[in-house]
């Protein structure tokens, strides 16, 4: 069964780019431009792996990650962001967040952190790009 990928990003290009990017791997891809629109589709303990966008109108990226890990999802995250900020990366990874990723992405890198992502929610090496 492929593993289902939620998309969270304010840019549409980034979320029509990355859902055509991970298909092509066999991925299940849906895309959301908002938090609140992941959270008013997809159950809470729906498998998968998110990637979340930090900097998004409404609930940003932080405060949904914050509400998936209070709700109890087990689910991944992996942020990616254009965040230039070093920051950023230590507090994505401090947040529970299995990866970051910097804007644009290397797709090969993407994938295989999803794959590394989705073997294991605990133990997985963090990884920051």
């Amino acid at each position: 069964m492929p593993l289902n990928i939620y998309i969270v990003d304010d840019d549409e290009s980034v979320c029509r780019a990355l859902k055509t990017l991970l298909m092509t791997f066999g991925f299940e891809v849906r895309t959301f431009n908002s938090a609140e629109s992941f959270f008013d589709s997809v159950p809470n303990d729906e498998p998968g792996c998110l990637l979340l966008d930090i900097h998004m109108p409404g609930v940003d990226g932080w405060v949904m990650q914050k509400k998936i890990l209070d709700s109890g999802s087990k689910r991944a995250v992996i942020f990616i962001s254009a965040e230039k900020e070093g920051n950023a990366v230590d507090r994505a990874l401090k947040v529970g967040a299995v990866g970051f990723l910097q804007k644009p992405v290397n797709g090969q890198t993407l994938v295989d952190l999803i794959n590394l992502a989705s073997k294991s929610n605990d133990g997985v090496e963090k990884i920051a790009l």
